[in-house]
């Protein structure tokens, strides 16, 4: 069968990968983004540090004994649907999963929970990923790790931390050659510019917003101005939602995730946003391609096309 491929300028596939905290995380973050890369003949690389054992089950009507019983199989195996939905690879870290604690200070976690993992630790075990699947980009969070959950914030700290070691000879001489990711983003999805856009237009069609209580509480909002990079991917905004829907325990397949009608999103903002933190390749401001400047052929042309 003959399937298009994107390819850097040596001819290799292009390939991404994206770190994450929980399973259902990659599908409420770049999902959509993640199934055109994959569509394009991309390879593309979830890696969930924690299995999601500290989590809750938000679906009410699978809030039962028999489920908390066994919810860290049940998140494997939402994983592995949504993972087989958007078409990614996917890897675990695994670390258990830190629990969310609203207040201060921390609790301390439990050993084997990442939160309690040293954060070079974790970087070393990351950088043999790096240096195995050598992606040209990588994406994690911001150091704010999009909400304020230990997990997050300390994916983000892994992942950076990882990229040194990955690239350095020196370290760990006796794994795999060496790698240096090209490019770096931090997912920015979740900013006050989409929400208000989106809102305007819920009103407008005279539907209730999901949007109204958290654009009052959210006077301020800096990430707008960080923003880099707008892929366009609307096409792919409902298997985006399958994927999320797969993950049963997590999502309430009645509540606000879905209020918004996908012909209002595709419409309103039809991209996925992200920041391009760090870069060894020319690249113009603003993107639209995580890709841009890794001197690859379109999509479609003759040398794009591979047996």
């Amino acid at each position: 069968m003959i399937r298009p491929q994107r390819v850097d300028a040596r001819g290799e596939r292009l390939r991404l990968l994206f770190t994450h905290a929980h399973p259902d995380d990659e599908s409420s973050k770049g999902a959509a983004t993640m199934a055109k890369y994959v569509a394009e003949g991309c390879a593309v690389l979830v890696v969930t540090m924690t299995g999601g054992e500290r989590g809750e089950i938000l679906n009410p009507k699978l809030d039962t004994p028999e489920n908390w019983a066994r919810l860290p199989q049940l998140r494997q195996e939402e994983m592995a649907r949504a993972r087989d939905i958007l078409g990614v690879d996917q890897l675990w870290l695994g670390y258990e999963d830190s629990g969310f604690f609203q207040g201060e200070p921390w609790p301390a976690t439990p050993p084997g929970t990442l939160a309690a993992t040293p954060v070079a630790e974790a970087a070393a075990k990351l950088a043999r990923v790096l240096r195995s699947f050598r992606p040209h980009v990588v994406v994690t969070y911001d150091e704010r790790g999009g909400y304020p959950h230990p997990d997050h914030i300390m994916c983000h700290r892994v992942t950076m931390a990882a990229l040194a070691p990955a690239a350095d000879p020196e370290h760990e001489p006796d794994q795999r050659a060496p790698w240096t990711v090209a490019k770096v983003y931090y997912h920015m999805g979740f900013h006050r510019a989409r929400f208000a856009k989106l809102d305007a237009m819920m009103h407008e069609a005279g539907l209730g917003s999901p949007y109204g209580e958290r654009l009052r509480a959210w006077a301020d909002d800096d990430t707008v101005d960080r923003l880099t990079t707008f892929v366009p991917c609307a096409e792919y905004f409902e298997l985006r939602d399958q994927a999320l829907r797969a993950h049963a325990t997590q999502v309430d397949p009645d509540g606000h995730w879905f209020d918004v009608p996908l012909e209002i999103q595709r419409r309103g903002w039809p991209t996925e946003d992200y920041e391009l933190v760090r870069s060894t390749v020319a690249t113009t401001i603003p993107e639209d391609d995580l890709c841009a400047g890794l001197a690859f052929p379109a999509p479609g042309t003759a040398e794009d096309w591979v047996i």
